[in-house]
């Protein structure tokens, strides 16, 4: 019989609760155990909910205040040492301390988890970390809890060899393998106290195979493993993302219990992993896509999956089915979705309904179809929906696709031309101040929104409050002194659904929730046909927004691999397309804002890195595609219109000459966090064009001094030529307050200032030295 189970599910709650209660705790209006109750009344509803659905297992462990990465360090006592706290005791205060920061400390480095928008805390590694289990260890707490409820138990654990890869090493090593031996004695304790308490199974996510990994890590997974299997309960290997298929050798001698794989994203590894499968071990295959929101074609799995099923039978080797990766990617519920179109909504399924899938896919594997047979009737009625719906193409989006030239995505001058034309239009100083786009979004806008979707405030009432709230933003700039001004974004609800809303081909949700980090979350859109803009989207409260100053306005808009990245795509046309779609659609945009007057146009492009494939080989198809589609929407507008686009935490290092090859006159990029080390690949790359290093965290509550920076500024003038440098903050702020805002962008500014005339103190003292 085969065994049905999730790597995860999403932690936030249905309606949000965990995030309600992390920002009431952060705010002091709740206590730490009215926040400990949310968290585990969200920990048994969603285990009863995997229960119910027929799982054979609920997961623990793949619940987290903050990020899974930062909860294993946690449990290890090993949060950066520089921080000074108990090594054997860490508090929530200490948790969210080194995820948020606070007067005193900053926040750890934030990046994207593997090629997804999830964003985890980045280890620090020096000589003198420890791994010690804690003694208040919050995993065990919650397997009791599981246990107590009446729950059969797997453990989800980040592996040993992943959390030192995916973390830096700060000083005194030569490499985070340095630490592995203290770090698997820490793992060793940890795996020797689960099943002391009769914990069964362990999943063991080592999620890094799936990467080019190079031969000394490689080495170190059979000596690792052969250490932790020796007293542990059952060790189930876990991977996903892609394929791991060059390691076959690798998996089929680690001496762990099963190995689960991910055959949505690599259906093509399954033979090599087959090929010589150790007897009697399971193998765990992730059949439901987890990060997508598309029904399940039932029927195509069962006849896919009936044949491995006989083959695993063969070497007694027990088949585990689940979904593709951790569920923390995907939506809770669709149940809860009542004002979606009917159609649209029954080609999706989110976490709870692919909980169900999982389980019809088993009972169908195990010979009792009869049982499940309305499951795999809805979910064929779906797919052919989908199939013969007139919704889903548009001649015109197809033909002009096919009409683009290589010439529409070049700008008509280089950039050494451009900027002397820019320069000449928008006479700016030496070290531009701006920002990154969005102004903090306050409850009266948020309720001014509601209201006028639900009908409560009349379009006039609606244009009136943002106008209003558009103003405040200008003048506010205005007082502050920055030189290059936005409008605040006060109409947006997020980056990406703003723009999908007014496109054709996107669909929404009412409660599509998934967590980005932290309490942050987001409620993508869904592409479920070809992409076109049927009339101007931004225009009009741009050019409003530029009428109220002299100082140039930047445009704003999100950039198509971001559009691409940050909704739920089409399954039934190559990404690739899509992307050009959207690109085509936003090129008019942009041609309409320069129309309008608007002289500076960002294209954010956050999820640009994020989406490049994890292995190396795969690189250069999608990096042509997107740097294609980035100058497709950009290349329109003449020389003297100034051409921004912002990326978020990411390693850029190893993409340069791509990013160079999208050509935008001005990048912003968050560095604050690493002290301004991502500068250090566009220094030695000599990247041609200008750069606005972030010198302060906006995912922090706390404001930077001025003096600091000051520091960040002098770091990026020994690095990059002053002429090209911008100072902004790291990100958009419409999630701080606008206190903290305010005296952030004034040290920011004021910062900027003092650069300036030291700048100019410096140029007269060498003119009179040379005179």
């Amino acid at each position: 019989m085969s065994i049905a189970h999730i790597l995860g599910f999403p932690r936030i709650g249905a309606q949000r609760e965990l995030k309600f209660a992390q920002e009431a705790f952060w705010r002091g209006e709740i206590n730490e155990a009215t926040l400990r109750d949310v968290g585990s009344d969200l920990r048994a509803r969603h285990w009863a909910l995997q229960q119910e659905a027929g799982l054979d297992f609920v997961t623990v462990g793949d619940f987290a205040w903050y990020d899974q990465v930062l909860s294993t360090l946690s449990l290890f006592g090993a949060l950066p040492s520089r921080y000074g706290f108990d090594g054997q005791h860490t508090s929530l205060e200490n948790y969210f301390t080194a995820a948020r920061g606070n007067t005193q400390h900053v926040a750890m480095e934030m990046t994207k988890w593997f090629d997804t928008n999830y964003h985890y805390l980045v280890p620090e590694w020096t000589a003198d970390t420890e791994f010690q289990l804690q003694k208040n260890n919050a995993l065990l707490e919650e397997v009791r809890q599981a246990q107590q409820l009446g729950h059969r138990v797997k453990v989800s654990l980040l592996g040993p060899l992943s959390l030192l890869y995916l973390g830096k090493v700060k000083s005194g090593l030569n490499s985070s393998l340095d630490l592995l031996h203290k770090i698997l004695r820490a793992y060793q304790n940890l795996l020797s106290a689960l099943q002391e308490i009769g914990v069964e199974w362990v999943q063991i996510d080592e999620p890094i195979l799936v990467v080019d990994l190079s031969p000394e890590w490689l080495r170190a997974f059979e000596p690792s493993y052969q250490l932790l299997s020796a007293k542990a309960p059952k060790l189930l290997l876990t991977t996903y993302f892609d394929a791991v298929a060059e390691h076959a050798d690798l998996l089929h001698r680690l001496p762990v219990d099963g190995v689960h794989i991910d055959v949505v994203r690599a259906p093509q590894q399954l033979e090599a992993l087959l090929k010589d499968w150790p007897q009697g071990r399971v193998l765990s295959l992730g059949v439901i896509d987890g990060r997508n929101i598309w029904r399940a074609d039932l029927s195509t799995l069962l006849q896919r999956y009936l044949p491995v099923q006989v083959q695993l039978q063969d070497k007694r080797a027990p088949l585990w089915l689940a979904a593709s990766c951790s569920l923390l990617h995907v939506p809770v519920d669709l149940d809860v979705e009542n004002k979606l179109d009917p159609e649209l909504r029954s080609w999706l399924a989110f976490a709870v309904q692919k909980l169900t899938e999982i389980v019809s896919l088993k009972h169908a594997l195990d010979g009792r179809l009869e049982t499940v047979q309305a499951q795999f009737t809805l979910a064929d009625a779906a797919l052919q929906s989908r199939r013969v719906s007139k919704r889903i193409h548009i001649d015109a989006v197809q033909k002009r696709l096919t009409q683009v030239q290589p010439r529409d995505a070049e700008r008509k001058s280089p950039f050494a031309q451009r900027i002397i034309a820019q320069q000449q239009r928008f006479d700016l100083p030496l070290f531009p101040t701006t920002t990154v786009g969005s102004f903090p979004q306050t409850a009266t806008i948020r309720q001014a929104r509601a209201a006028y979707k639900r009908g409560g405030l009349k379009h006039l009432e609606y244009l009136e409050a943002m106008r209003a709230e558009i103003a405040h933003v200008v003048a506010a700039q205005e007082k502050i002194g920055l030189d290059v001004l936005v409008h605040g974004e006060a109409e947006r609800n997020d980056m990406v659904e703003y723009f999908g809303e007014q496109l054709w081909g996107y669909g929404f949700t009412q409660f599509g929730w998934v967590q980005s980090y932290g309490s942050r979350c987001v409620k993508p859109p869904f592409i479920y046909g070809d992409v076109c803009r049927p009339e101007a989207m931004t225009v009009t409260w741009s050019a409003y927004a530029q009428s109220l100053t002299q100082k140039p306005m930047k445009g704003m808009l999100t950039g198509p691999i971001t559009m691409l990245q940050w909704s739920f795509v089409r399954d039934d046309q190559p990404r690739s397309t899509t992307a050009l779609q959207i690109a085509l659609a936003l090129r008019d945009e942009v041609a309409d804002l320069e129309k309008a007057g608007i002289g500076m146009i960002q294209i954010d492009e956050p999820a640009f890195r994020e989406g490049l494939p994890l292995k190396q080989k795969d690189w250069t198809a999608y990096l042509e595609n997107a740097v294609r589609a980035f100058k497709l929407c950009s290349a329109v507008v003449s020389d003297e219109t100034q051409i921004h686009t912002h990326m978020c935490y990411a390693e850029f290092n190893d993409i340069l000459p791509w990013i160079a090859a999208m050509d935008a006159d001005v990048i912003s990029i968050e560095t604050s966090r690493s002290a301004m080390e991502l500068l250090e690949g566009f220094s030695d790359f000599a990247y041609p064009n200008h750069i606005g290093p972030g010198v302060y965290d906006i995912h922090s509550p706390r404001v930077a001094k001025m003096s600091e920076m000051q520091t960040l500024l002098q770091k990026a003038r020994q690095l990059l030529p002053d002429q090209s440098i911008w100072v902004n903050p790291d990100c958009g702020l419409k999630t701080r307050a606008w206190p903290e805002t305010m005296a952030a962008l004034e040290h920011m500014v004021q910062a900027a200032k003092l650069l300036r005339a030291s700048c100019a103190e410096s140029e007269d003292e060498a003119h009179q030295h040379c005179c």
